[in-house]
């Protein structure tokens, strides 16, 4: 096994721990169990937890975001891509493996520890809405929306917060 193969079952491995159980309850031996990668080649690539946990959540974030975006981008009209972005979280909300937005729940653990990527994300997440909308105050409001569903859904699973949330979008959007 690479240097490269071993980075992704080392990624895929956190990514799932730390999503499922929580950052703080795993420890890098469990990691290391469930990659298969040998503890010595582990710290080799992440000196220290805190270079995986930001290193898994900056992988979710490309993914996240990309995965939105084209969403949001594939209808024509204006409004539309603002609605699809509800449509896309409806979809997230009813994985089987949802557990909520993986950088609010890095930043409930790590509080100010948390790596600077949690803020990055929420940052890019504004950036696509006021993309979508060409206007900023909207795109506040809508991130709000987008950021309560997603605690809604951490809390009771299934697209009913991104549908509700989509309906207030609506009134938002107007006609």
């Amino acid at each position: 096994m690479d240097d490269e193969e071993a980075r992704t079952r080392l990624l895929d491995a956190a990514e799932e721990l730390f999503y499922r159980h929580g950052i703080q309850a795993v420890g890098m031996d469990r990691i290391r169990t469930a990659s298969g990668v040998p503890l010595k080649r582990l710290y080799r690539l992440f000196p220290a937890k805190e270079s995986l946990v930001t290193a898994y959540l900056e992988r979710r974030d490309r993914r996240w975001l990309d995965s939105l975006r084209t969403a949001a981008l594939a209808p024509a009209q204006p409004r539309a891509r603002v609605l699809a972005v509800f449509d896309w979280l409806a979809g997230w909300f009813t994985e089987p493996d949802f557990r909520g937005c993986a950088f609010l729940n890095a930043y409930g653990e790590l509080g100010a520890a948390a790596p600077e990527i949690v803020r990055i994300h929420k940052a890019e997440l504004h950036a696509l809405l006021a993309d979508l909308t060409a206007d900023p105050a909207l795109a506040d409001r809508l991130l709000i929306l987008t950021e309560g569903a997603t605690a809604v859904a951490a809390l009771t699973p299934g697209p009913e917060p991104a549908h509700r949330a989509r309906e207030i979008a609506e009134l938002l959007l107007g006609e």
